[in-house]
């Protein structure tokens, strides 16, 4: 490893640990010509596989385009930090873990609206609106009614009810 320094090619390793995710390794390391110490981060090289589209393309899977996929649906959300960069990391593992070279878009929005739904509720139908393409109000509707009966007991206190009290 070269030093970021002195670009020296002579540097060893002082101290190595676990990140506290668990998924990569922090190297603490010195270089022999100059001194400084500086952290390396190993990680294991895992292929994401290739997205198939609806249209029948493939492309590249986009870290980036997951991930501002999600912040998007939960922007303005009480949902905190930490609790979104785990459920990302989950779903990176998920999709980096599969044995097939190839997942279809459809299942990819599956697990992040399932993401979604377990952090915010507003933020999946946000979500679900955009990737079910709903065409009208009914839609929404919809789907809120389903998020509803799925979890009955399990509203957010931190939301104010999606549809309103209403008499049965």
């Amino acid at each position: 490893m070269w030093c970021p320094f002195c670009n020296h090619t002579d540097t060893r390793v002082v101290d190595s640990r676990l990140t506290t995710d668990g998924f990569q390794i922090r190297r603490r390391r010195e270089c022999a010509h100059c001194g400084a110490r500086f952290n390396t981060f190993e990680a294991p090289a895992l292929k994401a596989p290739n997205v198939i589209k609806s249209n029948g393309s493939r492309e590249a899977f986009d870290e980036d385009k997951l991930r501002r996929g999600m912040l998007r649906a939960l922007e303005k959300r009480p949902v905190e930090t930490q609790q979104v960069e785990r459920a990302i990391r989950d779903l990176l593992r998920k999709i980096r873990t599969l044995e097939d070279p190839e997942i279809p878009s459809q299942d990819l929005g599956d697990w992040v609206g399932a993401a979604l739904a377990q952090l915010d509720q507003v933020a999946y139908v946000r979500f679900a609106s955009v990737y079910r393409q709903f065409e009208d109000v009914q839609a929404f509707r919809e789907e809120i009614e389903r998020l509803e009966q799925q979890n009955p007991g399990g509203l957010d206190t931190r939301q104010i009810s999606l549809l309103g009290q209403r008499d049965e």
